[in-house]
């Protein structure tokens, strides 16, 4: 398995696929919410198999005051339970520590806040419905590691 920055076209396509596949058919997020205006500038993240196939996904954008925020982290749902999500994970706080983030910020589904916590992020909201589904903001200080 590995995790590749996205820097052609199809490695955007493919991380959209995972996305479409997991967000849109899986859990009914409407296409326009779920592909926005931030995919352009966003660094995209695709994880794939052994085969090359495109099994998971996840965005990273920069935000003011050296912070970043990961969004749309999903795999597809016949490869859970496999640490896919904790490998890709620790490639996007990679990626930040190497462009000086000190901060990484994130919206997680609420189901998905132990998976975070894990991961050493903390909940810093009560739960808010974002395209009809509950998630908490969550935060991790990568000064503090």
């Amino acid at each position: 398995m590995t995790v590749k920055i996205v820097t052609d076209e199809q490695g955007r396509e493919d991380a959209y696929t995972v996305r479409k596949k997991v967000f849109v058919e899986e859990q009914g997020v409407p296409l326009n919410l779920e592909l926005d205006e931030y995919d352009q500038d966003a660094t995209h993240f695709v994880v794939y198999d052994e085969e090359n196939h495109p099994i998971g996904a996840g965005r990273m954008r920069g935000l003011v005051n050296a912070h970043g925020k990961i969004e749309r982290i999903c795999i597809l749902a016949e490869h859970r339970g496999k640490h896919i999500g904790k490998l890709i994970m620790n490639t996007l706080e990679e990626h930040a520590r190497k462009h000086s983030m000190k901060k990484l910020l994130l919206n997680a589904q609420s189901h998905a806040v132990p998976f975070y916590e894990k991961l050493g992020y903390v909940v810093t909201s009560p739960e808010f419905m974002d395209a009809d589904i509950p998630h908490r903001a969550m935060e991790k200080n990568l000064l503090d590691e």
